[in-house]
């Protein structure tokens, strides 16, 4: 029984969660923990609460971490011993720093702990990995991804220089805001075993943090000794929104459209490309997908869609991305070991 709920943070995804808890969990009582000094939604000052202290004193069921992302997990680790259930927004964090303590007390304590990368509850990005299981195009052997959007058009109503997104101190910068890509590619294609990277930034905005990133990435070696290898190029400065995936297989080429909601193939032999798929939900609707979700693995006791390791993992390969770029190398991903509740 989910009696109370407390959403940490009112930027864009704290009034979303908020909006969501309320249409989904009716019955439950809904608290804001304030991050800021700022005297913002007055319309929600009743439901505001001032201190940490006060927040556990409160005792929710379910707490949700939507402040930036370098408060992430110490904010989460506060509500762990009061027995909540945490949905963290991604990244988990702008660190691999105590990741991996709040993934395993989640676990002693039997809290579910998941991560909001919602693009996996896009029915477009599912059919695209459902194909490609299947084995439509045969081995893939390649993968082009991309994403990109212009950052002081991206979120309404707000002046880019106090988003998230351009501050270092934050966890912003396009690796870690959009790491859903990471994020993805690692749910189709398995584990990242190296990067390559080259980090930018390239616009003349005012920003302290990198604006496009290019990166290579190199998959765990296949059972036939092949390794697949995907380039994923992201940044805050395009114009014309994009996000796309394109698998090129032995028979043929897959692409999905993140945009568009299409997933369409181009066979060995054909001269165009055929729409196979055209998405009838969107962004909005994965939100709620994701909360279901949520609710769910509450409900039967198991573990999420999306797992406080896999936000670890995207971290990992973030982090590789960082040494790469600094030092101009291919560097490894070094897998945090997370151990089990058998080996405290």
């Amino acid at each position: 029984m989910i009696e109370r709920v407390l959403v940490v943070g009112l930027g864009s995804a704290g009034i979303r969660h908020f909006q969501i808890v309320k249409e989904l969990i009716p019955n439950a009582e809904v608290r804001i923990l304030k991050s800021s000094k700022k005297d913002t939604h007055t319309d929600l000052q009743n439901l505001k609460i001032d201190s940490i202290e006060l927040a556990k004193n409160y005792k929710p069921n379910i707490v949700v971490v939507s402040n930036p992302a370098n408060y992430h997990i110490s904010l989460a680790q506060q509500f762990i011993s009061c027995g909540a259930h945490i949905l963290i927004e991604k990244p988990i964090s702008n660190d691999i720093v105590g990741v991996s303590k709040l993934i395993r007390d989640c676990e002693l304590s039997a809290r579910v702990l998941m991560v909001a990368y919602n693009l996996r509850f896009l029915d477009s990005l599912k059919e695209f990995r459902n194909l490609l299981n299947d084995g439509l195009i045969g081995n893939p052997l390649s993968v082009r991804c991309e994403v990109g959007q212009y950052l002081p058009t991206w979120r309404k109503g707000k002046h880019y220089k106090e988003s998230v997104s351009a501050h270092k101190s934050l966890g912003g910068g396009v690796l870690l805001e959009l790491s859903h890509e990471i994020d993805y590619l690692r749910w189709i294609f398995g584990e990242v075993d190296w990067v390559r990277a080259t980090i930018l930034k390239q616009s003349n905005l005012e920003i302290d943090v990198e604006d496009t990133a290019h990166l290579i990435l190199g998959f765990r070696s296949q059972n036939d000794g092949r390794q697949l290898v995907a380039t994923l190029n992201m940044d805050f400065i395009r114009h014309d929104t994009s996000r796309r995936c394109t698998v090129i297989g032995e028979s043929g080429s897959l692409c999905w459209d993140g945009i568009s909601g299409e997933v369409s193939l181009f066979r060995e032999g054909e001269q165009s490309w055929n729409t196979l798929f055209k998405s009838m939900n969107g962004i909005d609707e994965t939100y709620y997908l994701e909360w279901q979700e949520f609710m769910h693995a509450i409900r039967e006791g198991r573990s999420p869609m999306v797992t406080g390791e896999d936000g670890l993992r995207v971290i990992e390969v973030v982090e590789a991305a960082r040494v790469s770029a600094e030092l101009g190398i291919q560097t490894k991903v070094i897998k945090e070991p997370i151990r089990s509740m058998d080996s405290e």
